[in-house]
Parts: C-alpha cells; sequence; structure tokens
C-alpha cells in the first residue's frame, strides 16, 4: 500500500478504557488494520464465488450418465 490515510472509529468510553489498559500488549491500530484487511478479503471471496455461482446456473445441464460414461471411456483408453 502506498501512503495511509486517517480514519476516525468512535467507541464507548468504557470499551476504549478498556482498550488503554491493554494498550502495552496490543497493538490496536494493527489490530484494526488486519481486521479491515480479513474483512475485505472475505468480501471479496463471497463476490467471487457469486460470479462463479452464477455463471455455472447458466450452464448447460448434461444428460443423466454422462460423466459416468465419460470416466470410464478414459479408465478405458489406458
Amino acid at each position: 500500500m502506498c501512503g495511509s490515510v486517517v480514519i476516525t472509529v468512535r467507541v464507548p468510553k468504557e470499551l476504549k478504557e478498556i482498550m488503554d489498559k491493554y494498550s502495552g500488549i496490543i497493538n490496536w491500530s494493527e489490530e484494526i488494520r488486519n481486521f479491515i484487511i480479513r474483512r475485505i478479503t472475505e468480501i471479496r471471496q463471497e463476490e467471487a464465488l457469486n460470479r462463479l455461482n452464477s455463471i455455472i446456473e447458466k450452464l448447460p445441464e448434461l444428460p443423466t450418465g454422462s460423466i459416468m460414461s465419460l470416466v470410464r471411456e478414459d479408465r478405458d483408453s489406458h
């Protein structure tokens, strides 16, 4: 990634106090950055699966038994 920008997130005061308690152990900026990256990756994967499913749904159906005959034909050819 080139450069960076600052975003602001509002959290309840109590949550911020707990975060402050663990700020020496947890790098909150890094945690939030990693969460955002993981979430975007998940959404992109879901989008890709949806596109793939829509392509698959448009494919014509094979007649019953076609796969078995193709497999049998391949096995017999060896």
